[in-house]
């Protein structure tokens, strides 16, 4: 499905990354994951192969992100396909957020997509596929996360407005939205209304969210990954600045 194609993953040490990029190299690509933590990447590697390469980068550092995309030019030549999927999910009381959560999110959910785009753009190949990761919640007024959604909205506008920026390139730019998935990020700091919870206090707290939930239950990173493998192929080809929504029905119905 993507044999000869090569892929770069941000954020792809873990979760949806990880899920995607191991998708993407079982379907015959290249693949590259950029992450912060080299033992996570080092593990990721171990899980998916011994060639996949492993780029340690800071997501928001404009350097960092330049040369991240020198070095996937050196070793693979260009580009073809690039998913931003690193990001954080903080809760954003309007009462109680601090300027400082505030610019985390907006830094690494906007800012950071924005810049890893611009520099990975001059690598990547006429008729390449970009995918941005958004969310459930730049559908929906969810309590308590303000900034969070309007980080993800941006991320869903940048779908639409870098489509028609890259389409002389021929180059696709698509989103996926997940909605509640099983990964690391959902269990960590500040990600529920129970900073400092018990394993118990979490549980019941998924018990509540998932009831939200047509589809009753959390989704995986592997269905969100096969998404993204869509979006990255040919299948998709007659897709543009669209959204993908992967949330057991939350948005929708």
């Amino acid at each position: 499905m993507l044999r000869n194609k090569t892929a770069l993953v941000t954020g792809g040490a873990s979760g949806i990354g990880l899920a995607s990029a191991k998708l993407m190299y079982e379907a015959g690509a290249r693949v590259a994951i950029a992450g912060r933590d080299q033992r996570k990447l080092d593990k990721a590697r171990a899980a998916i192969g011994d060639d996949l390469l492993t780029l340690q980068v800071d997501a928001l550092s404009t350097e960092s992100l330049r040369n991240m995309a020198a070095r996937v030019k050196e070793v693979f030549g260009g580009l073809d396909v690039f998913f931003a999927n690193a990001g954080v999910a903080y809760t954003t009381p309007l009462s109680s957020t601090t300027e400082e959560t505030f610019d985390t999110i907006m830094d690494t959910n906007v800012k950071s997509v924005f810049f890893s785009l611009q520099a990975v753009e001059p690598v990547m190949c006429e008729g390449g596929s970009v995918i941005l990761n958004t969310a459930w919640l730049n559908q929906v007024g969810a309590p308590g996360r303000a900034a969070l959604s309007a980080s993800k909205a941006a991320v869903r506008s940048f779908a639409r407005t870098f489509s028609a920026e890259l389409l002389a390139r021929r180059i696709r730019v698509n989103a996926v939205s997940p909605g509640l998935i099983d990964t690391p990020i959902l269990r960590g700091v500040g990600q529920s209304e129970f900073p400092g919870q018990t394993e118990a206090e979490f549980n019941d707290y998924l018990a509540v969210a998932t009831k939200h939930i047509p589809l009753g239950r959390l989704g995986r990173p592997e269905e969100v990954a096969a998404a993204v493998l869509f979006l990255a192929s040919d299948a998709s080809s007659y897709m543009l600045g669209s959204e993908l929504v992967m949330d057991g029905g939350f948005a929708e119905l």
